[in-house]
C-alpha cells in the first residue's frame, strides 16, 4: 500500500490543494481499513484474538465513529447519526478486553455505517473553509488530517490483531530492499553536542503532543546507524539475557520471571534454530532484520548488557532532524520532502523491516539510518508534555497519558502510514507491551 504525507507550508496551499490533500489522506485510510478488514471472514472480525486487543469489527465501527463526532458534528454542524452507539465505541469508557460482551454492530452494519458517515463527510470536505476563519479545526485542513491519521492508527493497532490471529496468512506483501552497503557502514556515528529545536510549530497536521518548538541542549553523543538487528539480540539471548537479573530493571525482571520469558514475542526454538509467526507464517528468524516484538524492559536489559544505553527523546530527535550545516531542524532525516519507497519502509508496504543499512536515500545528516519505518524505537525517556503544551482538540488524546507510566517510542514503523509519522511524531506505551511493532538502538555518551 501507498500513502500520503503533509509536505513542508502546505498550510499556505490554496483551498482546493488542500482539499485534494484531505480527500487523498482520507480515501488511502480507508483502502487500507478495507484490506484489513475484507481480508477475514466475519468470525475473524467478530472474535478476540487477544485479550490486548479489540475485535476487529469495533475497530471498524469505532472508525466511523470518531469520523462523525469530529467531522460531521464538529465541522459540519450536523446532527449525530447514530448518538446511541456513542458510548459503545468510546475507548476510555470500555477497556479492550472487555469489548467482545458489548451489543457491537455487526460486521455488515459497521461496513455500512463507516460507509455512510465517509460518503457525508466527503461531502462537508466539498464546502469545508479549509482556512479557518477562525475556527481551529478547519485550519489548514486539521480536522481532516486528524481523522485521517486517526484511522491510519486503528489500522495499524487492527495488523498487529492480524499478527496475533492465529490460522492460515490472509495478507501478503513483497519483499522489502535489501542493504547494499551494510557491510561497509560505521557501528555508531557521532550526534555533535549544542541546541537544536525539538517539536513544531509549522507542521499544520501534527497533534497536540507534538507542539510547540522549543529550544533543546543535548550534549554529544553516539548512536547505532541501524536498528538492533535480531542476530545482535540472540547474542544476549546466548549470553543468559534472559537468566540474569544484573541488565533488568527490577520490574522487567519481575515480568521476566513471571512470565517465564526467553526471547521476543513470537520467537520459538526448533532444532537448534530460531523461528518466529509472521501475519500467520512460521519462518527462520532473519539475522539481519531489526529485532522486533520487543518491551522496553527487553530494549534497556540489552543495553546495559551491551555496555550501552537507550536514547532520550531529544537525542533521538536530534539525530533525526538536526542539520548541522544550516542549523535548522528537517521535517524528516533525509530532508523536507515527503517520505517514498527509496526513504523509508512505511505504509504497510512490507509486512517486515528491512535488513538492517537499507534505505541509504533516508539517512540523516549524522548519518543514522532507519530513523523513520521499519520499527517503532524506544527510548529512555517518560512521556511527558512540552513547554507551552495545550491540549486540542481533546485532552484524552495526549494529556491523560502523560507521566511516568509510558515511554516514549519514536520513528513509526513498516506499519505506520505516511500520515501518521513524521520526524516530531511522538507515540508512546506501557513498558510491558510486546505486540506492538516496536524495535530498539543504543546510544552511549561521547
Amino acid at each position: 500500500m501507498t500513502g500520503t504525507s503533509v509536505p513542508p507550508g502546505h498550510g499556505d496551499l490554496d483551498t482546493e490543494a488542500l482539499r485534494k490533500r484531505a480527500l487523498a489522506a482520507l480515501l488511502t485510510a480507508r483502502e487500507r481499513t478495507a484490506l484489513l478488514t475484507d481480508s477475514v471472514d466475519d468470525h475473524d472480525l467478530t472474535a478476540q484474538h487477544s485479550p490486548l486487543m479489540s475485535p476487529l469489527v469495533w475497530d471498524l465501527a469505532h472508525i466511523g465513529n470518531q469520523e462523525e463526532l469530529w467531522l460531521l458534528r464538529a465541522v459540519g454542524g450536523r446532527a449525530a447519526l447514530r448518538p446511541e452507539i456513542d458510548g459503545l465505541y468510546d475507548a476510555f469508557e470500555h477497556p479492550r478486553a472487555s469489548r467482545p460482551s458489548l451489543p457491537l454492530l455487526a460486521p455488515a452494519e459497521a461496513r455500512t455505517y463507516a460507509a455512510d458517515v465517509r460518503g457525508r463527510a466527503l461531502d462537508i470536505l466539498d464546502g469545508a473553509s479549509l482556512h479557518g476563519g477562525g475556527r481551529p479545526l478547519e485550519q489548514a485542513g486539521f480536522a481532516f488530517g486528524m481523522v485521517a491519521q486517526h484511522e491510519q492508527q486503528h489500522d495499524e493497532t487492527m495488523l498487529i490483531t492480524h499478527q496475533l490471529r492465529t490460522g492460515p496468512p490472509v495478507l501478503g506483501a513483497p519483499e522489502p530492499p535489501v542493504a547494499d552497503d551494510a557491510v561497509a557502514l560505521p557501528a555508531e556515528v557521532l550526534v555533535p553536542g549544542g541546541p537544536f529545536t525539538m517539536g513544531t510549530s509549522t507542521e499544520p497536521w501534527a497533534l497536540d503532543n507534538e507542539r510547540p518548538a522549543h529550544r533543546r541542549e543535548v550534549a554529544a553523543f553516539f548512536v547505532d546507524t541501524a536498528p538492533v538487528t535480531c542476530g545482535a539480540y540472540q547474542r544476549f539471548i546466548d549470553d543468559g539475557g534472559y537468566t540474569d537479573a544484573r541488565w533488568w530493571a527490577p520490574d522487567g525482571w519481575a515480568m521476566v520471571r513471571a512470565h517465564g520469558l526467553t526471547a521476543p514475542l513470537f520467537w520459538h526454538r526448533d532444532a537448534g534454530q530460531w523461528l518466529r509467526r509472521r501475519f500467520g507464517v512460521t519462518e527462520p528468524v532473519s539475522p539481519d532484520e531489526p529485532v522486533l516484538h520487543v518491551s522496553w524492559y527487553e530494549a534497556d536489559a540489552y543495553a546495559r548488557w551491551a555496555g550501552r544505553r537507550l536514547p532520550t527523546e531529544p537525542e533521538w530527535e536530534k539525530a533525526a532532524r538536526h542539520d548541522p550545516a544550516s542549523g535548522r531542524s528537517l521535517r524528516y532525516p533525509w530532508g523536507d520532502g515527503d517520505p517514498t519507497p527509496e526513504r523509508a519502509n512505511l505504509g504497510q508496504r512490507h509486512l517486515r523491516p528491512a535488513a538492517a543499512g537499507a534505505y541509504a536515500a533516508g539517512r540523516s545528516p549524522a548519518g543514522a539510518g532507519q530513523l523513520i519505518g521499519d520499527v517503532w524505537e524506544w527510548t529512555s525517556s517518560d512521556f511527558l508534555p512540552y513547554p507551552g503544551f495545550a491540549p486540542f482538540p481533546y485532552r484524552e488524546y495526549s494529556e491523560v497519558f502523560f507521566g511516568p507510566e509510558h515511554k516514549v517510542l519514536r520513528g513509526g514503523s513498516f506499519a505506520v502510514d505516511p500520515v501518521a509519522c513524521r520526524g516530531t511524531f511522538r507515540n508512546w506505551d506501557l513498558p510491558v507491551r510486546r505486540q506492538i511493532f516496536s524495535g530498539f538502538r543504543t546510544a552511549r555518551d561521547a
